[in-house]
Formats: C-alpha cells, structure tokens, sequence
C-alpha cells in the first residue's frame, strides 16, 4: 500500500514535466481536519446541495445553468432547511416552479420524472427534511463525530447520509463529508475505482464501499490522510489540475489512469 502511494504521487509529479511540479501536486493534497469546527446549518445545506449535483451531468445542467449551485440560496430562503420544508413539502413540482420563478436558468428545464431537475429538487427536500432533524450546526457535528471518532463505525456515516438522503449515494456522502473536513474520507469515485481494479487491489466490478476501505489502507499505511490519497489519484484518473489554469489545457492534462495502471503493473512484476 505504501509503494501505491509514493509511486502515484512520483507519476503524478513526472507528468507535469515542470520545475515546481511537487509544489503543484501537494497544493491538491493538504486539508485540514475540519471536523471540530461546527458549519451552519445553512451552510450545510448548501454544501449537501454542491455534493448532490457532483455527478453524471448534473453540475452543467444544474450549477451551469444557474451561475452557480451556490446561488440556489436565493430560491432555498438562503439555504433554510426548515423554511424550505415547510414551504414545499411533498412538493417537488411546486419547488422546482419557484426555481425556475426565481433564478430563470438557462437551458431547456425537461420535466419528466427521471429528469435531471426534477429529481434534483426531490434531493433538496430531502435533504432539508434529514437536516431539519438537527437543532443546529453543532448538533449535527456531535452526531457525525459519533460515528467518525471511532474506527469501527467510520464507513457508517457515509451509508446513513446515503440511505437518509435521495440522490446522494455512498460516493457523493463521502465527497459532501471530505470537503466539509472530515479527512478521514475520500471520494470513491470512478477514476479512483478503475485505477484501483486496473492494479489489482480492488476486485472488478468493485463497491464504494470496497474502494473507500482501499483508500484508507493506503493512507494509514503512508501516513497521510484518506482525502490525500483521494486527491493524488483523483488527480491521475481526471487530469484536472482545477486551481491551476496555466497548466495544460486550461488546467487539464489529459487522463493519466491507463498509462499509471501500464506502469505499475510493469513494476510491480519486478
């Protein structure tokens, strides 16, 4: 697991072919832990709703057409989870009416039932009536870090946000927990997956749940957190280099996971 790790991170640096490529990589993987200082409900709200839209084609369709998720405050009584219910429980279609009312997105909004939009704003009810359960930020902290300060019920929270909330899936919870601060957590998404299955240290057809315990076992093994490990391979699987637009192509380098995968696999024979 060590030698994963330190030969992602030498692969990574390699590819960017610059003087200050190691300076680059680690600006990516420094978080601090965050998981004692207590957000606003509000801006947990908000924050669930970024993570929400983090997949498929849901960020160009939804934050793309609206300027931003962040300005769904201005529909959401600035991200009040209570208001949000009260106003529009069991009203996904009444909901997504006052979206539209308000923020005019661009774009055609489809309104079939397996649609992007509609779906979406069954996530925001759900996820203000799960939020509405906490009497503020902090109470919802003292829950999370029920399950986080322990390593026998960690991999919990993430299942509970995803069983809790609709639309947000084991992945999705561990992105809305990781950037919140809880470092503990990487994203076990699909870039991560595939370079994972391509080495051999996830089974084909792997889980999130599998992925996210492989994360852990590299990161306790190199002595680094699991939201650093997440970020170097995050890094190889997309290409994107978001913070630094310079680099690249407007910040992308190209997808690195099969070349990554090729060599390890070479190295690892030896």
């Amino acid at each position: 697991m060590k030698k994963i790790y330190a030969t992602a991170k030498k692969f990574l640096i390699r590819e960017l072919a610059r003087s200050d490529a190691r300076e680059i990589v680690e600006s990516y993987l420094i978080a601090p832990n965050a998981s004692i200082a207590p957000a606003s409900i509000n801006d947990l709200f908000g924050r669930l709703l970024s993570s929400a839209q983090n997949a498929n084609m849901k960020a160009a369709v939804i934050g793309k057409s609206i300027g931003g998720v962040e300005n769904l405050s201005r529909a959401l009584f600035r991200f009040n989870p209570k208001k949000v219910k009260r106003e529009f429980d069991d009203d996904p279609d009444g909901l997504l009416a006052h979206i539209i009312e308000t923020l005019n997105p661009s774009g055609q909004i489809r309104t079939t039932s397996r649609s992007i939009w509609p779906k979406y704003c069954k996530t925001i009810l759900s996820v203000a009536t799960f939020l509405g359960q906490f009497k503020d930020g902090k109470d919802f902290y003292d829950w999370a870090n029920h399950f986080y300060s322990d390593n026998k019920s960690i991999a919990a929270l993430p299942m509970i946000l995803a069983a809790e909330i609709e639309g947000i899936g084991y992945p999705l919870a561990c992105d809305f927990l990781k950037e919140l601060g809880f470092v503990s957590y990487g994203k076990p998404d699909v870039h991560v997956r595939q370079i994972f299955e391509g080495i051999g240290v996830c089974p084909e057809k792997s889980t999130a749940y599998q992925v996210q315990k492989v994360i852990v076992q590299i990161a306790e093994a190199s002595g680094v957190s699991a939201y650093n490990v997440d970020k170097i391979f995050w890094l190889i699987g997309s290409g994107k280099f978001y913070k630094h637009p310079h680099i690249g192509k407007a910040g992308h380098i190209g997808r690195k996971k099969a070349q990554f995968i090729r060599e390890f696999s070479t190295l690892d024979r030896h």
